[in-house]
């Protein structure tokens, strides 16, 4: 099954690298005048990050795919939903690095079949 971002599909076996890097808590800390610890924790409320990522084992994007998702990188404000072949969906944005891509092999002209490795930076909103 393949992942969708937006109207964009994206290879099914993308590797989300950072799937469990990421704790739902926050933790604060400190100490009180007493010298007592005091602990506070809540659960975010967004951010979670999500690396889609196509560069290991031979997994390529082709160059029209490329250039589909670096439209959407380069809309100002751009939100929406990130369905993974597994059937999960997240509402996300691109974070800051957005999008990095290298072709396999460069030649020229680039044509919109080449492949292309290709490493997507969401977060979770």
């Amino acid at each position: 099954m393949a992942i969708t971002l937006g109207a964009v599909t994206l290879p099914g076996d993308l590797r989300w690298a950072d799937e469990f890097a990421w704790s739902p808590l926050v933790q604060q800390t400190e100490y009180s005048l007493t010298g007592a610890l005091i602990v506070q924790e809540a659960v975010k409320q967004a951010g979670r990050p999500i690396t889609l990522d196509a560069t290991q084992d031979g997994l390529w994007v082709t160059r029209a795919t490329v250039l589909a998702v670096q439209a959407l990188a380069e809309t100002p404000g751009w939100s929406g939903t990130l369905t993974l072949h597994d059937g999960r969906t997240f509402t996300v944005c691109f974070r800051e690095d957005r999008i990095s891509a290298e072709p396999v092999r460069h030649v020229a002209p680039f044509e919109a079949g080449d492949a292309y490795t290709m490493t997507l930076k969401l977060m979770a909103v």
